[in-house]
């Protein structure tokens, strides 16, 4: 190698900490069915890009859910959605088999499709639904199909009475799912009428936009729904009062449908987990896009010699990071570190290098107390008041 330059030398130096850009989560995923739907945009148990969600409907036919699923979203939001359209067969169990899917011959069909999206179509979806074909064993399997993804699932609890559908929820303990009751009503242009709509289909569609607009830190409750009309059922709610059919519901860990003095909203930011640390929505979406974000954004770490320098780099990545989301709100705070403990000599020569970080995420603010007090002692300076009127 020569020793003599006569000139400049320019060395360009790739060290130091990197920019974590949390991934979107604003990605609707939809199972719904339409017989008569174009077969080409929405082709059976494939997973579908939709973008335009207005010219989607107009190739969404009238049958089956698909289109009342779609107008639902499009009323609350514009997003991205991956649509997976299943077959409608001639009975409830037939249909659950289709909605639920398989893999036949490498090839993942009904909701199974949904895991195959980012590989076909390059995005992954993060809101999940089933409405009108979310029956318990639907519910069940969306479960496990939001854990995969690290997204979150919104199904209908099933059931006629408040009794009914109390006793339903005690069928799951997903953290990934939230169950919602009972359904809107909605102007339906096909027949001219109000007629049911799915809450879930609403849900996905509010969850997207106050995810763009919000963020993940804010649930899905007590925001007004667009284009609803009514409820499908009778259900009491006093913001006052706790012994309401809306308040039973809550109390077991469902989310209401209510109507208050400023529209129709959803009441409820409890999900279906039975880990009390995620008893919230946002709580465990906040902790899905913390692990997807810091796992996949720490890529460019990999392969690299592991040096001193190198875990500096890391954790100042994450801690970066972390700074970010506590100035946008989505966390009060988090930090991560390098723990001597969990880095043995041996684990380290084996390449092997393990970093903790802890965070906390704002909960909602779900019971708010006044202290209402009579008192006589603004009677003290009656005289002087009298005076200055």
């Amino acid at each position: 190698m020569a020793t003599f330059k006569h000139g400049i030398t320019v060395t360009e130096i790739n060290t130091g900490t990197r920019t974590l850009t949390p991934l979107s989560t604003a990605i609707i995923g939809l199972v719904a069915t339409a017989q008569d739907a174009d077969v080409a945009t929405f082709p059976l148990d494939r997973p579908v890009l939709v973008t335009d969600v207005e010219t989607a409907i107009g190739k969404a036919g009238t049958t089956g859910t698909l289109r009342t699923a779609l107008r639902a979203i499009a009323d609350q939001t514009r997003p991205v959605i991956v649509v997976v359209r299943v077959a409608q067969a001639a009975d409830e169990a037939d249909t659950n088999a289709n909605v639920i899917g398989d893999t036949i011959d490498g090839i993942k069909t009904g909701m199974q499709a949904l895991l195959a999206a980012e590989g076909q179509l390059g995005v992954r979806p993060r809101i999940l639904g089933a409405p009108g074909l979310d029956t318990q064993p639907v519910t069940a399997a969306l479960a496990i199909v939001a854990k995969k993804l690290r997204g979150f699932a919104y199904a209908r609890a099933q059931g006629d009475t408040i009794a009914e559908v109390i006793t339903y929820r005690a069928n799951f303990s997903a953290r990934e799912l939230m169950l919602l009751y009972p359904d809107f009503l909605a102007f339906n242009t096909t027949t001219a009428t109000n007629a049911a709509s799915y809450a879930v289909a609403r849900a996905l569609g509010l969850r997207a936009l106050i995810d763009e607009d919000q963020g993940p830190q804010k649930t899905l409750s007590n925001v007004a729904v667009a284009g609803v009309v009514g409820l499908t059922r009778d259900i009491q709610w006093d913001i006052q009062s706790s012994e309401t059919e809306a308040a039973l519901l809550n109390e077991a860990e469902i989310t209401a449908l209510v109507r208050t003095s400023t529209g129709y909203r959803f009441w409820g930011n409890r999900t279906c987990s039975d880990e009390p640390l995620f008893a919230f929505e946002s709580t465990v979406r906040v902790a899905q896009i913390l692990a997807d974000t810091i796992g996949r954004g720490m890529f460019w770490a990999v392969d690299k010699p592991l040096t001193p320098a190198l875990v500096k780099d890391i954790i100042e990545t994450i801690n970066g990071f972390f700074r970010d989301l506590k100035t946008e709100g989505v966390i009060l705070g988090a930090r991560a570190w390098f723990d001597e403990g969990q880095n043995s000599t041996s684990s380290l020569k084996a390449g092997k290098l393990r970093i903790d970080y802890d965070y906390t995420v704002p909960p909602p603010l779900e019971d708010l107390g006044f202290n209402q007090r009579i008192t006589d002692s603004y009677f003290a300076d009656f005289a002087a008041q009298l005076a200055e009127a």
